[in-house]
């Protein structure tokens, strides 16, 4: 473990154990935990501060995924198929990587993430549970498009870019399948372990990760994700919903906030 200070390691604690609720809640919990690890460990390669990222991070999405199968009504066999073409359309984005500037994307993402709030605002019945309890019907159709374009599609995006895809897994899946809001936050869960997954396997293959702090980092990552699962559960879609437009703009505040500073 590098040689940090105790305030440094509390810091990066507390904001492990904020990113762990956050993710749990609506996804986009590294917005946080990213940023924080840089800060706090200037002097570390940039790779092993995102194999470190992972390392934290899979442990709260995994307690989280837990919970949420515990407790809410989720299709993990759906879960998975979607979570497996993520991690290989993570590794194809990665690959393309290298050949395509942040600073172009950053924009496009921009606007899509401002439509994604307006969108949201102005509708408030979406990813709000059905009437009764009963959503339509998952058609084999449905079932394709979420495999297909929300694992691929957004697994690549995660692989090439990044910033904002638990949140963009959770309005996509309630968008394509028709989930509320609380049961797309429980299936996004279970594709960011397959994710986060893949990805800390590549970081550790190649000696990217610093085990010590992650281990310390983790515990408090864990109940943060366990905790917000939690409150997502007991206060429902309307709680989901005021998160998730508070990450949205936030998102929007930092990518805006890289391009002008970039």
């Amino acid at each position: 473990m590098p040689d940090i200070t105790l305030t440094t390691l509390i810091l990066l604690c507390l904001a492990a154990a904020a990113a762990g609720w956050i993710d749990a809640v609506v996804g986009g919990g590294g917005l946080l935990l990213l940023p924080a690890l840089l800060l706090g460990l200037p002097q570390v390669p940039a790779a092993h501060v995102l194999g470190t990222n992972k390392a934290v991070a899979i442990v709260g999405t995994v307690g989280a995924a837990v919970t949420y199968v515990r407790r809410a009504p989720v299709q993990v066999g759906l879960a998975v198929k979607v979570g497996l073409m993520a991690l290989a359309g993570s590794m194809a984005g990665a690959f393309f990587a290298a050949g395509i500037s942040s600073e172009v994307l950053r924009p496009v993402i921009m606007v899509v993430l401002l439509g994604v709030a307006a969108f949201v605002m102005l509708r408030p019945s979406f990813g709000a549970a059905a009437e009764g309890g009963t959503a339509p019907a998952v058609t084999r159709a449905r079932i394709v498009v979420a495999v297909v374009l929300v694992g691929g599609g957004i697994g690549f995006y995660d692989g090439l870019f990044g910033p904002g895809t638990g949140t963009f897994l959770v309005l996509a899946l309630s968008a394509v399948l028709h989930l509320d809001l609380v049961t797309a936050s429980a299936t996004a869960k279970i594709v960011n372990v397959c994710t986060n997954a893949g990805a800390l396997a590549m970081f550790a293959y190649q000696g990217s990760v610093l085990w010590q702090l992650a281990a310390v980092m983790a515990v408090f990552n864990l109940a943060g994700g366990m905790v917000g699962a939690r409150m997502a559960l007991s206060r429902g879609s309307g709680f989901v919903r005021a998160v998730l437009l508070t990450v949205v703009l936030s998102l929007v505040a930092k990518l805006g906030y890289d391009q002008w500073t970039a």
